[in-house]
């Protein structure tokens, strides 16, 4: 047994469904706040710093088998976004908002009754999010755009792959932005 799979299987990080999927990235979450924890057992990991093994590790957990052909879950989001909102300081290349932006458009995409691929080809960083993810918002359902940008709202790092794809959406919208309050900081972009 490897060491990262004897961690995995020692801390929950081996996901057998969503929810605790969500739970693995709240671990995940832990170690970036603390510097402490099972994800960064055998390596220097300062406090508040995201690195490209926390990147990895939240890809590994995002496509564990378990739930490579489910649609990524509102609650595997918010952990997503909690672990940004930890990390401080950065040193893992954009692999982690590249992740997130993925992500957070796979979970729209599904919520809005569309077709997405599974997590190992949408999530993959050798695949573009334009070849699969929605480009029109008249496709996405409002309230999920609304959630997603409440999620963005005041964020102190902001991800501006995340930003783009969401203005992307609303700037083709039939919708006028009155209708989306808030919906972007225009400082993000």
């Amino acid at each position: 047994m490897s060491a990262v799979t004897a961690v995995a299987a020692e801390t929950s990080l081996e996901p057998s469904c969503r929810k605790t999927a969500a739970h693995a990235l709240t671990i995940v979450r832990d170690g970036v706040i603390t510097g402490e924890g099972p994800t960064t057992r055998g390596r220097i990991h300062f406090s508040r710093a995201l690195d490209a093994d926390d990147a990895a590790w939240c890809a590994r957990i995002l496509t564990v088998s378990a739930v490579e052909h489910q649609p990524v879950s509102r609650a595997e989001i918010e952990a997503l976004f909690e672990i940004s909102d930890a990390a401080a300081e950065r040193t893992d290349d954009g692999r982690f908002d590249d992740l997130l932006a993925k992500a957070v458009a796979h979970h729209a995409a599904s919520e809005s009754g569309l077709p997405v691929p599974p997590r190992t080809v949408a999530l993959s960083p050798d695949t573009d999010i334009e070849s699969w993810a929605p480009t029109k918002a008249a496709n996405i359902d409002t309230q999920v755009l609304e959630w997603i940008a409440s999620q963005m709202r005041g964020k102190r790092h902001s991800n501006r792959r995340l930003a783009a794809l969401v203005a992307t959406l609303v700037g083709v919208a039939a919708l006028p932005l009155a209708q989306l309050p808030g919906m972007l900081d225009m400082g993000m972009l």
